[in-house]
């Protein structure tokens, strides 16, 4: 309101001047209100980690901790405040969760531990603002550990980047985080912290799912055996299923035309081609077993000795397979996906000589002129039998009536027979080598076959490919041969 010298006389410049003061007080209350009203903090949201855009926010230790599992269309969130899972009721996951790497968590698929600083940077940037907080050089940052350790139900470590088998399951995923903090240099809240915990999850996949769970080699004389890898009906127990432990699963000797069944579970092997494997001079042929017509049998073929061979004193140089070697079987459907695979590692390759046993320097003398390396086998190499301490069929080699016992392979067994395991010699691992001429191509005998005690021993034994039993022997006494490379 303005007011001229003229308006300003009179009655209503009496009243003008009054109202000045009223105004005042007006304009001094609301810019007051206004002040206080802009005084006040403007509340946002707190910054959160996130490993899929925000559609998870974890802003407490029971998300850090947390899994997401999902079909593609519905996802389920596990964390220590609803799970339940244990060894004998785990979670179930989606079939199409194929690979540790599909399970939602935290940690990268790429490591096993990892620093939150690490995981809200490149190339991760696992982390969100709701308020676009955070921008910038250290906009953000960030403290403490977060680690996921995987095993198998026999306790062995998983990486976080292998398949899931479910001959292996159940697994136990278990998460650990340390006390830490994200903060924002801006906002309010800006921070939000953590606490060090863990948490486990058993988990496996639906038992719909195609395996292979067991390798048959021959059965007979299965009884002989301790609680461990085989199963008397089923055969030996798939003992890994990551290339890093191939070598613990059965086989890990061979020879000429031996060959096991890989028992097939939830598909149509027939449905799935099985590309033949060449590793190190040694080959691995897939075909239908006559045992079952759901099971795949492994043929392996490598050096062997010709009859000619055979049949001479000196026959003369063999190829040396490469070893050790890896052999991965895989059944692959009609796009070429590999929907099964087994893994072992060949670590020893046999030469059965055949023919009429011999004194113990012409089988000497046969290993040697097969050349590359070829020898009489160790006990060990041949059975776990510890034998026995009553039997002595060659009284010059014993002391007192009693056996000298030879060091058997690993594990040994608990009396005179082998017991089946894996590692622990040729006819531990492949059962019998004569009876019912299981291995008719194979060509072994029931034997004994000549093999020393340890290296640098001069006690002589001969181990039977039937059962594994050892017993000493003279060097005159005539026995079958085997050759051993390395």
């Amino acid at each position: 309101m303005f007011f001229t010298p003229t308006q300003a006389s009179g009655p209503l410049s009496k009243l003008a001047l009054a109202s000045i003061p009223w105004l005042l007080l007006l304009y001094a209350a609301t810019t007051q209100a206004l002040s206080a009203t802009t005084a006040q903090v403007i509340h946002g949201s707190a910054p959160y980690l996130t490993s899929d855009n925000g559609v998870t926010k974890v802003t407490t230790t029971e998300g850090l901790l947390g899994i997401t599992v999902s079909d593609g269309t519905t996802q389920t969130t596990y964390t220590p405040d609803n799970n339940t899972s244990t060894a004998d009721n785990p979670i179930v996951l989606p079939e199409a969760n194929e690979h540790f790497s599909d399970i939602g968590m935290l940690v990268p698929a790429t490591v096993n531990a990892i620093a939150l600083n690490d995981l809200i940077g490149e190339p991760y940037n696992y982390w969100g603002d709701d308020d676009g907080d955070g921008q910038g050089t250290n906009g953000i940052t960030a403290t403490g550990n977060l680690s996921v350790s995987i095993t198998d139900k026999l306790n062995r470590a998983v990486t976080h980047s292998a398949n899931i088998d479910s001959c292996m399951a159940p697994y136990k995923v278990e998460l650990t985080s340390t006390d830490g903090s994200l903060t924002t240099q801006y906002g309010v809240p800006n921070s939000g912290n953590f606490s060090g915990s863990t948490a486990a999850y058993y988990i496996t996949r639906p038992k719909s799912v195609p395996k292979i769970c067991y390798a048959r080699p021959n059965m007979l004389i299965s009884r002989h055996r301790k609680d461990g890898p085989f199963d008397p009906k089923r055969g030996f127990v798939k003992q890994a299923a990551g290339p890093s432990q191939y070598k613990l699963n059965f086989p890990t000797t061979g020879a000429n035309n031996l060959f096991f069944d890989l028992d097939i579970e939830n598909i149509d092997s027939s449905t799935l081609t099985w590309p033949t494997v060449t590793q190190g001079g040694i080959t691995a042929t897939m075909t239908p077993s006559p045992a079952n017509p759901n099971f795949i049998r492994v043929t392996l073929t490598g050096p062997a000795a010709t009859k000619a061979q055979q049949d001479s004193a000196l026959p003369g140089s063999l190829a040396t397979p490469s070893l050790p070697q890896t052999f991965v079987i895989e059944g692959k459907d009609s796009r070429n996906k590999t929907v099964l695979s087994y893994g072992f590692e060949l670590k020893q390759w046999f030469v059965n000589r055949q023919g009429d046993p011999l004194a113990l320097d012409n089988a000497l003398s046969w290993c040697d002129s097969l050349g590359g390396g070829y020898r009489l086998p160790l006990v060990k190499e041949l059975t776990n039998s510890i034998g026995h301490s009553d039997w002595c069929w060659a009284t010059s080699v014993c002391s007192g009536g009693k056996q000298p016992l030879p060091t058997p392979g690993i594990p040994p067994s608990s009396g005179d027979y082998y017991e089946r395991n894996i590692g622990a010699g040729l006819f531990t691992e492949w059962g019998d080598m004569y009876y019912w001429h299981y291995y008719l191509s194979a060509g072994f005998y029931i034997g004994p076959y000549w093999a020393t005690a340890s290296d640098g021993s001069d006690l002589l034994f001969a181990a039977y490919a039937g059962n594994g039993a050892v017993n000493p022997f003279t060097k005159n006494d005539q026995q079958w041969l085997v050759c051993v490379y390395p």
